[in-house]
């Protein structure tokens, strides 16, 4: 078993700064949780903690049921892989790799064997009488990784491990950490900033933003039920599009209407969700509004489909992206944000119909920023 439980968790620095407040979770044996948010957030306190290289302020932390505040890093049973990888640069791959064994005495035999299946995993053994200074930097955190992994630990803690690769060799590293985690059978934590890493290797996600924890849900749930507008908005590529509206209830249907001067514009709500009484209680409130790029709809036959939903939008500017493009639009003087299928041509001036599928829209409290339809 390999289960990390956090109580009550706060971290303050002299000065009262607090960094991570009131963190509560209970992580399963075999989870791939991360931590993400916005530098500054409190995630990476959060993991040195688990750690033991940050003092806990207050609360409690458990490994494998175990009281673990005052035990020393060493003895926690966890390994931890960082950011800028800390190989020491005049031993060779094998001797970085085998270091942490040796230093508990583990008997030769058994270190040649744990290193070399590693180095297997990991798809390294040519590199193994190499220094780090002839590697690359996937080679690198590579190495980072399989001196983890020698150490068998019950918590693999991850800091930030591929913020220093290239697009695409973070894309290739997140599936050789996916299918490490699924051949270890062990627990990992997680921590990033990037939300897209987070989406694709996540069992569990813990959105974090000044200190305290946000949300804490598998990622298809956090995408599409966020439970306030910052982690709407921290979640997803393009970013969700937020705009202000009034509820409008004529009895039969809900919209919401929003834009200014004369021409406003009116979306319906479907029945199931512009009938609920968590959303007719703001009727003829303004509330704040969210819908991402990917649920505006130039396609034709949805637009026939959905009359209640369509609106007119002047283009403001078109990226092409190949299959797709991100068009930049303006319906009543509110710019939206659309991504669109590029053999739908587009061009910068011209009017278009589009669709918003209102199935997908968020309402959220506009003092509390809290969701209404979630």
């Amino acid at each position: 078993m390999s289960s990390v439980t956090l109580k009550g968790i706060g971290k303050t620095y002299p000065g009262n700064v607090v960094a991570v407040r009131d963190f509560n979770m209970d992580i399963e044996d075999k989870e791939f949780v991360i931590l993400v948010g916005p530098s500054g957030c409190g995630k990476s306190t959060t993991l040195r903690m688990i750690a033991g290289l940050e003092e806990i302020t207050e609360g409690e932390l458990y490994i494998d049921g175990r009281l673990v505040n005052e035990v020393a890093p060493k003895d926690r049973d966890i390994a931890m892989v960082f950011q800028n990888y800390a190989l020491y640069p005049h031993m060779t791959v094998f001797e970085n790799m085998a270091f942490g064994l040796k230093i508990r005495k583990t008997p030769r035999a058994e270190i040649n064997e744990r290193v070399l299946e590693a180095a297997k995993m990991l798809e390294i053994e040519g590199l193994l009488k190499r220094k780090p200074a002839a590697l690359s930097g996937g080679q690198r955190q590579r190495v980072a990784l399989g001196r983890a992994i020698v150490r068998k630990p019950k918590v693999f803690l991850l800091d930030e491990p591929l913020s220093n690769l290239d697009a695409k060799l973070r894309t290739s590293m997140r599936a050789v950490l996916a299918k490490l985690h699924m051949q270890l059978g062990t627990t990992f934590i997680y921590v990033t900033h990037d939300q897209t890493e987070a989406m694709t290797m996540g069992t569990r996600i813990v959105v974090m933003k000044d200190g305290d924890v946000q949300q804490i849900a598998p990622p298809q749930e956090l995408f599409d039920k966020p439970c306030n507008l910052f982690v709407a908005t921290f979640m997803g590529t393009p970013q969700m599009n937020i705009a202000e509206a009034t509820v409008i209830d004529d009895g039969k249907l809900t919209y919401l209407e929003f834009g200014s001067g004369e021409k406003k514009t009116r979306v319906a709500l479907p029945e199931w969700k512009g009938r609920k009484r968590e959303v007719l209680e703001y009727a003829g409130k303004n509330v704040l509004f969210g819908i991402r790029p990917n649920d505006i709809s130039a396609d034709p036959d949805f637009i026939a489909q959905h009359p209640g939903r369509v609106v007119e939008a002047d283009i403001e500017f078109v990226e092409l992206l190949g299959a797709e493009s991100n068009v930049f639009v303006k319906v009543s003087e509110v710019e939206f944000a659309c991504v669109i299928d590029s053999k739908i041509r587009m061009s910068s001036g011209e009017k278009v119909k589009l669709a918003f599928d209102t199935e997908a829209i968020h309402i959220f409290d506009k003092e509390t920023e809290r969701t209404v339809t979630n």
